[in-house]
């Protein structure tokens, strides 16, 4: 395979991840899809001849890049709004009460966990606790020893059980890797490999948010629920995993939340997806 073509095949396979990862870190789509194709220049210009894993390479790469990112912010005292929420000033029309929001109180314990954790703390809570990467691999993007990136793990998973107003599971690995390849999916409209990760028995709820909107639609079953699925969240947005505890993905489209989906897993698969839209939101500026 060429350089061009490998890197192509990376760009599809492992860009949805990068994102993610990026997003977790910053709380920010816009900054997570820049850390995610500054990456990707940086591969371009490698002799990926020389690259053993490139998903671990672009791991290592991105981290790097939010860390900087981060301290950048936390020189300047900028926080990005990690809120979750739809944007209000899109849609004048639409009443406030029927706005989607992800949870209040998860939502805030997600803000002050980014204003409490440092830049290495949260670089190695969200690498270890939420993506499972073992600390020989964040020793080499935070740039210390596998000791202090455990310490800085300790720290920020105690910051964030201080932050949260109620108990929350952070990073389990079922969770964690079914949204991964949910999100990849999706992101390469992949049907067959987005009914693989779907219960036999799955069923969705769609909810579409605004004035004279129509009832919720329902649909039953893997092939119904992923061709739904992909009209609307497939290639053109972006997705990211919801709030750190939440089984959730976000749903951007130029950089705008338009939808929330809320799973309900079972035996490593989503027995039920719940989601919300809001289309206006997805509109062009």
């Amino acid at each position: 395979m060429s350089g061009s073509a490998s890197i192509d095949a990376a760009w599809r396979e492992h860009r949805p991840y990068l994102v993610n990862l990026a997003y977790q870190m910053l709380g920010d789509v816009g900054g997570a899809e820049d850390v995610a194709q500054e990456a990707f220049l940086r591969l371009a210009r490698a002799d990926t001849a020389q690259i053993d894993d490139l998903r671990a390479w672009l791991t290592v790469v991105a981290g790097r890049l939010c860390l900087d990112q981060i301290r950048s912010a936390r020189a300047r005292r900028e926080y990005p709004d990690a809120s979750g929420a739809l944007d209000t000033a899109t849609s004048p029309d639409l009443d406030p009460a029927d706005r989607v929001t992800l949870d209040d109180d998860i939502r805030a314990a997600l803000l002050e966990v980014l204003r409490r954790l440092s830049p290495g703390e949260r670089v190695a809570f969200v690498l270890h606790d939420v993506f499972q990467l073992p600390f020989e691999e964040i020793a080499e993007t935070v740039g210390r020893p596998v000791g202090t990136c455990r310490q800085l793990a300790r720290r920020a998973r105690a910051k964030f059980s201080d932050a949260s107003p109620r108990p929350a599971e952070v990073g389990g690995v079922e969770h964690q890797l079914v949204t991964e390849k949910f999100i990849t999916a999706c992101a390469n409209g992949d049907l067959q490999g987005l009914t693989a990760i779907l219960d036999p028995s799955v069923w969705g709820v769609g909810t579409i948010i605004g004035k004279g909107a129509p009832p919720p639609q329902i649909n039953h079953g893997p092939e119904e629920v992923a061709v739904n699925l992909l009209r609307y969240v497939g290639r053109g947005a972006t997705l990211v995993s919801g709030p750190v505890g939440q089984e959730a993905v976000l749903a951007f489209m130029e950089r705008r939340l338009f939808a929330v989906l809320v799973f309900t897993l079972r035996d490593s698969r989503i027995l039920k997806i719940e989601a919300a839209v809001d289309p206006s939101a997805a509109q062009p500026r």
